[in-house]
């Protein structure tokens, strides 16, 4: 049976490069032509492979007539629309017809595993170089956090997959790899996070890298989906909120004051945003801005307008009344001037996504350097909120937490409401606050809840109608394994349903 071995083989990159703001990290440290017997033998060569561990962030951010493999677990929520007819991978998403042949799942299951083929690499092979012991331990603390990402967002999608924690060569028993069960990838991500947690990397990292700040908001999110489903490990919600304390007690990190600060590239790696994917204008630019803008309807520089994600009206409009958050301009829009005459707007007939909108870009540069964010401020204090609230109740230090993110949106103050009630409040919060940053089917999937935006209510994930007609059923709790992975592999079992 024939194998892909991209997906799994040792990989050696001869164009290391990623690319964020900051210069140097954009060098190629070593220009030699690199073999297996004259690599990781100098310090750069640890950087080399550290960094391309980065470059795997990537590939699922694509964006363009095809539509985006980010927009899958958006598509997934009953949240969200399309114009773009030839983007079949997100229609049969939304309409809950999807297959195992999606390219989506495929880019996510492809460039994740590239990305863990080089963590393993960089993970076995930088202890040998002789280097500066505080860089190793740093890089090594990098290439860990990566890799616990990494397979953090694979089981998470698709469930049982295959642990591969060694670089594998063609004699490798990892060559066919068996899928592991969920409760050992959530081990070896514990570890790995726990092991960077202790690795001297900075509390926050101005330049894009992972910063402690990165490691200890992505613990607070894995053992909040521990003590979920499909673990049910409630015991790690206490830890999910000692890890969220720990980057609120750092004073390293807060709100951002206006909500336009979420949209400007100038912002990069600061204040709220606590890790990001990273791009660079005219080098690796983002191209996120032709997916989020309407149809043809004239309003951006960029010659192509797909219109390839917005947001369900009903989802919008069930906003509190008065959340500056549904406010125009805000996280979403309405209207937009035009390109052949900025002094005349356009009612665009739907709701845009606007926290992602690069102004810049689109009305001028057509080159967008604005990041992705994986992680930010508001999502941790919601973790802090959510996981404390099971373990002690409402608390002053729960309330105040949840009350900063509404705050912004100007709204009044959550008061005297029970546990359970808090509960429902902050799990809306995250619906409204983490919207179209790929966060929302996640919760969904761990709570097993869907939110309904006509009572405003959460039900059930299983039986939950989206307002435009399917209904959840089982199968759509996790994303069919790609056909192609299967074919390779005949140790891989398909999810049910699919």
């Amino acid at each position: 049976m024939k194998f892909n071995k991209k997906k799994y083989y040792v990989l050696i990159i001869s164009s290391l490069l990623i690319f964020s703001g900051c210069s140097e990290f954009l060098e190629e440290p070593d220009k030699s032509n690199f073999t297996n017997e004259n690599y990781f033998t100098k310090p750069e060569h640890a950087e080399s492979v550290v960094n391309s561990i980065y470059q795997d962030l990537q590939p699922v951010l694509v964006s363009g007539f095809g539509g985006g493999p980010w927009m899958m677990t958006e598509f997934a929520t009953g949240l969200a629309n399309t114009e773009l007819g030839q983007a079949q991978n997100s229609i049969f998403v939304r309409n809950l017809n999807n297959n195992s042949d999606n390219g989506y799942g495929q880019t996510y299951w492809t460039s994740y595993y590239r990305g863990i083929a080089n963590a393993n690499l960089a993970i076995a092979k930088i202890p040998g170089i002789p280097m500066n012991e505080v860089a190793k331990k740093k890089s090594l603390g990098e290439a860990r956090f990566l890799r616990a990402f990494y397979y953090f967002e694979l089981v998470r999608i698709f469930g049982s997959v295959p642990l591969i924690t060694e670089p594998v060569g063609l004699g490798s028993k990892d060559l066919y790899p068996e899928p592991a069960s969920v409760e050992n990838i959530y081990k070896l991500i514990e570890s790995d996070l726990l092991e960077a947690e202790k690795s001297g990397l900075p509390t926050r990292d101005a330049s894009g890298r992972v910063s402690i700040g990165a490691v200890k908001s992505l613990l607070s999110s894995v053992y909040l989906t521990m003590a979920g489903f499909p673990l049910n490990k409630p015991e790690n919600f206490a830890k999910a909120a000692e890890k969220a304390l720990d980057v609120m007690n750092s004073n390293q990190f807060s709100l951002f004051t206006s909500y336009d600060d979420l949209h400007l590239p100038s912002r990069r790696n600061s204040i709220e945003n606590i890790f990001q994917v990273q791009y660079l204008v005219n080098i690796i630019a983002s191209s996120l801005q032709t997916a989020i803008i309407p149809y043809n309807q004239g309003i951006s520089n960029y010659a192509a307008e797909t219109g390839a994600i917005f947001a369900n009206k009903e989802f919008v409009e069930s906003y509190e009344k008065g959340d500056k958050r549904a406010a125009e301009k805000q996280f979403y829009y309405t209207s937009y001037t035009l390109r052949n005459n900025r002094s005349q707007s356009k009612n665009l007939g739907g709701y845009y996504i606007f926290k992602h909108f690069d102004v810049v870009a689109q009305t001028s540069t057509t080159s967008s350097d604005l990041n992705w964010t994986i992680m930010r401020y508001a999502e941790v204090l919601l973790n802090y909120a959510e996981a404390a609230n099971e373990v002690s109740g409402p608390t002053p230090a729960v309330l105040n937490a949840v009350n900063l993110i509404r705050k912004r949106a100007e709204l009044p103050e959550l008061t005297g409401l029970t546990k359970a009630e808090l509960r429902e409040a902050i799990w809306r919060e995250r619906w409204y606050e983490l919207s179209f940053e790929n966060k929302t089917w996640y919760d969904m999937v761990r709570l097993r809840k869907a939110f309904n935006v006509f009572t405003k209510k959460f039900e059930p994930y299983v039986g939950h109608k989206f307002s435009y007609g399917p209904t959840l059923s089982q199968k759509e709790l996790l994303f069919p394994i790609p056909t192609a992975e299967i074919r390779n592999n005949n140790k891989l079992k398909q999810n049910p349903g699919y």
